[in-house]
């Protein structure tokens, strides 16, 4: 098995904790260069070669494959560079701002025939993956109702997360992982009927909170909860026809290196701890060496940025 190169364009509180580690420790990975707007900030990636550049790190020879952590807004741009490079991306969620930008971009990668691979780590926890197939075997029947909540995780003032010019907001930061897994659900919908919106806006007009309720038909409701003010809470709960699940640990969409379990109609699942984080580098890794890794669909990703459109 060959190592991917890989480089790392930003150097920040998420690269730091959590993600560069990941990367490092991922079997068939090997991280070749970070660039960071400071030079010790990409040094600190730990990378075999830094650059105050991402550019630079985009050009690199031995760069196969081009992991994006930036601000929301620096996505779309780097996304274009990396394929125009001929270079894979996995770029963090949201991994652009509009459903139409998504749509595109895939196409683009597609035809310089490139993967790219929006990282919303959730999807490759392996709890995460036993909901989806437990739904898509029918253990519960057909989905009519499901909870999701992700609240009290406000970022600090001076974070882009507060400026709408930089694609902050609630809905685009933890809105995204419950509509994911909506969606992940229900691989058939397309569309949704919005039945109700709600948003609390700060001052400068990013939703600090949104409330939806959505429908995929008669009788089917879905409610979705994304907030930096409201007291913390990860909810995950799917009804159907014929039984229910749900996540009691309140850490739907962020265990991270910790046992969790999964409640199916009172039987309990349990799953070992796991770095969903190395999971996932790990299999677009493998993906890109064609051995089959599994990666979150393109249609998925344009499917929730449709979504977020229509909330937004």
């Amino acid at each position: 098995m060959r190592d991917v190169g890989w480089g790392v364009l930003g150097a920040g509180w998420l690269v730091t904790r959590a993600t560069g580690e990941a990367l490092r420790s991922a079997a068939g990975a090997r991280v070749v260069a970070a660039g960071a707007r400071d030079l010790d900030r990409a040094r600190s990636v730990g990378a075999l070669r830094a650059y105050n550049s991402y550019r630079a790190v985009i050009e690199d020879p031995d760069v196969e494959a081009v992991y994006i952590c930036l601000a929301n807004d620096a996505h779309l741009p780097m996304i274009r560079m990396c394929i125009e490079a001929g270079k894979h991306v996995l770029c963090e969620k949201p991994m652009v701002l509009s459903a139409a930008d998504a749509a595109s971009v895939f196409e683009q990668a597609a035809e310089a025939g490139v993967l790219l691979v929006e990282a919303t780590w959730s999807r490759w926890h392996p709890r995460m993956r036993r909901i989806v197939e437990l739904v898509a075997d029918g253990a519960i029947g057909d989905i009519h109702a499901f909870l999701g909540t992700f609240t009290g995780v406000g970022p600090a003032p001076d974070n882009y997360r507060h400026s709408p010019d930089m694609g902050g907001g609630a809905l685009y930061d933890v809105g995204v992982y419950p509509l994911q897994a909506l969606l992940a659900c229900l691989p058939e919908v397309e569309e949704f009927q919005t039945l109700e919106l709600e948003h609390v806006r700060s001052d400068r007009g990013i939703d600090l909170t949104t409330k939806a309720a959505l429908s995929w038909g008669a009788g089917t409701h879905a409610t979705i909860v994304a907030s930096f003010v409201m007291p913390a809470s990860q909810r995950l709960v799917i009804r159907g026809t014929g039984g229910e699940i749900r996540v009691e640990d309140d850490q739907a969409f962020t265990s991270w290196r910790t046992p969790s379990e999964l409640w199916i109609d009172g039987r309990i699942e349990s799953f070992p701890a796991a770095d969903a984080y190395q999971v996932m580098f790990e299999e677009v890794s493998a993906s890109i060496r064609g051995e089959g890794g599994w990666v979150l669909p393109a249609r998925d990703s344009i499917r929730v940025a449709r979504a977020v459109d229509a909330l937004r």
